[in-house]
């Protein structure tokens, strides 16, 4: 078992306040379109800071260990890239200025990750005190990767999003957006902006891609240490990826595909490690190999994507749901 001593955990947490003080103070004291120059040097940066954190950590912890962060790193980074998809979907949907994209990313996913930490310590605690849940990541993690390769050419729906609709219902929301503002006076009245609606939209939306990131990320790693220090990195870099690839989402045609096949890989894991510790017969997926699957799938995906998208240019990737989008409502008197 991993022990972290209270001092590693306040090293960890001050590295954690400090990047992100740092972009929230970039996003909000000097607004702006990011443009891709800018974008590749902040991915530079989280990617190099997470593999850095990763090699300390392992040559602290031991490199077990440390294989097990750099596994969990590369599956929640590469779920993330599915964010992006709604990232973009929700971006569009509402028309956010260029200057107002990055404020309502680092808000959107400041307080994701703080609902993530719940998630991870609920998730923690379920495993220590019943082993059958890792039966039950398990099966969640294989049917989420049905219903995912199922509409794999779907794209959610903002407008579907229930907080988004109850937020329209219970509070006035101004039809401009205002200055950056979330909250704003407008002819003598207090309402929310639309910005503060995307920010709804995309803190809720994280927190459902947590609902499958945090048991997939379980089922290569059982230290919550690990699984929280995973999810952080991932997540610190997701604003600056968002503007350096929203230009080529379209090109990943099958990035759902083998998201879809990355889940029901570590469902079988999570399935595995459960009967194992009823029968020592069971035999058990290593996190090495767990690590070269997922590294494998993503590359063979991107690749087979890029000459998909050479060979039919009309070609668009879509970033998938979980659910059939509803059909419309008819129109009264229409049959």
């Amino acid at each position: 078992m991993l022990e972290v001593t209270a001092v590693g955990w306040a090293l960890t947490i001050g590295v954690i306040v400090a990047l992100f003080a740092l972009d929230l103070t970039l996003g909000i004291v000097r607004p702006h379109t990011v443009g891709f120059r800018e974008a590749v040097g902040w991915s530079v940066f989280y990617i190099a800071v997470a593999v850095v954190f990763g090699l300390v950590f392992a040559s602290y912890a031991g490199w077990e260990y440390g294989a097990e962060y750099f596994a969990g790193y590369v599956v929640e980074k590469s779920l993330s890239v599915d964010n992006l998809f709604v990232f973009v979907i929700i971006m569009s949907t509402f028309a956010v200025p260029g200057e107002y994209q990055r404020k309502a990313l680092t808000f959107g996913i400041l307080i994701a990750l703080v609902l993530r930490v719940v998630f991870i310590m609920l998730g923690a605690a379920l495993l220590s005190l019943f082993s059958f849940m890792f039966l039950v990541f398990g099966l969640l993690l294989i049917w989420t990767a049905v219903q995912l390769y199922r509409h794999r050419d779907e794209d959610p729906s903002a407008d579907d999003n229930a907080l988004v609709r109850l937020t329209r219902r219970v509070l006035p929301v101004s039809s401009e957006y205002v200055g950056g503002k979330m909250i704003a006076r407008v002819g003598g009245r207090r309402v929310v902006t639309p910005l503060f609606v995307v920010l709804v939209a995309i803190g809720s939306t994280d927190l459902l891609f947590a609902l499958d990131s945090i048991p997939a990320v379980f089922g290569v790693t059982e230290e919550p240490y690990i699984v929280l220090v995973a999810n952080v990195f991932a997540l610190l870099g997701l604003r600056a990826l968002f503007f350096l690839v929203k230009g080529l989402l379209d090109r990943l045609v099958y990035l759902s595909t083998g998201l879809a096949l990355i889940l029901a890989f570590i469902g079988v894991k999570l399935v595995l490690h459960w009967a194992h510790g009823l029968s020592d017969g069971v035999p058990e997926i290593p996190t090495p190999l767990s690590l070269a699957v997922i590294v494998v799938v993503l590359a063979v995906t991107t690749v087979a994507s890029l000459l998909k998208s050479r060979r039919d240019p009309a070609a668009r990737a879509h970033a998938g749901t979980l659910r059939a989008p509803a059909e419309p409502e008819a129109e009264p008197g229409e049959e």
